[in-house]
């Protein structure tokens, strides 16, 4: 209890010096850069944008034993489609590439591919009244896993939707889905999990931002809650003319399944933007 309280006490206080830095560095108002408004656009999920970000993720104290880690690169594809003047279609796939050792006992290593998980937001090509920002459309787990310990062997459909608002270098809101096994293996366990990331993050007028958000799920078949908080910081800059954001965070387990990551995780990522 009390590793946890402490790992609990640093994720705060890395969370205090990182927004302290980021109002700082807004002390005085200025018109935004391009950097500053791209990287505004890069904070909203649903922004007509061509980007592939790959983010990786640690965790570790997983399975029965404890001792068990996971490491995932996170291929993130987002491509807008314009259905007219007034509306798009923004496409995000999330392919995950999995590396996991000593999650079950005997089980061993596992390398390779999970399950990709496929979304549609229909979405307005500009803000409503109130400056609010949303999108809503189907989700699709698809059973991809090149192991069986990687994904669920199911097909799972379901709704999602995302709402937001930016003001100034503000962006807030909140993104949520659920997804039901529809088809797949009968000895498997069914798919039945609701996911909501609630967000918030903050960009000054040198393209820094600082994030923070949570990717909680719940699982209604196991009526288990896994709740891991994120921090993380990233930097827009241009490397051969091409816009690069580079990110980095940490990620505490507030609450977690049976056998599931406990305490301290990182985060690390790069993202690839495309400017039409």
């Amino acid at each position: 209890m009390q590793t946890r309280l402490t790992r609990f006490k640093i994720l705060a206080s890395s969370l205090c010096v990182v927004f302290a830095g980021a109002f700082s560095a807004q002390a005085q108002e200025a018109p935004d850069s391009a950097e500053e408004r791209l990287a505004k656009q890069l904070a909203n999920p649903v922004a007509a944008l061509i980007s592939v970000p790959f983010q990786f993720n640690y965790d570790s104290d997983i399975g029965p034993a404890d001792d068990g880690e996971r490491a995932t690169l996170n291929i993130q594809p987002v491509n807008p489609i314009t259905l007219s003047k007034d509306w798009n279609i923004i496409s995000r796939t999330i392919v995950p590439i999995i590396w996991q050792d000593d999650i079950l006992l005997g089980a061993g290593s596992q390398f390779g591919i999970g399950d990709v998980l496929q979304s549609f937001f229909f979405s307005p090509s500009a803000p409503t009244a109130g400056g609010i920002i949303w999108g809503a459309g189907p989700v699709f787990r698809l059973p991809t896993a090149t192991d069986d310990l990687l994904g669920a062997e199911k097909w799972g459909l379901g709704p999602s939707a995302i709402v937001l608002r930016q003001a100034g270098g503000w962006t807030y809101g909140g993104l949520v889905n659920h997804v039901w096994s529809v088809a797949g293996d009968d000895d498997r366990a069914d798919i039945n999990a609701t996911f909501l990331q609630p967000f918030v993050s903050f960009t000054n007028d040198d393209a820094w931002t600082f994030s923070l958000q949570t990717e909680t799920v719940y699982d209604w078949e196991s009526e288990e809650w896994a709740v891991p908080v994120n921090i993380a910081v990233s930097k827009l800059l241009a490397i051969g003319g091409l816009p690069i954001s580079i990110q980095g965070g940490l990620r505490y387990w507030a609450e977690s399944a049976d056998s599931g990551p406990e305490g301290l995780g990182f985060r690390l990522g790069v993202t690839f933007l495309f400017l039409k």
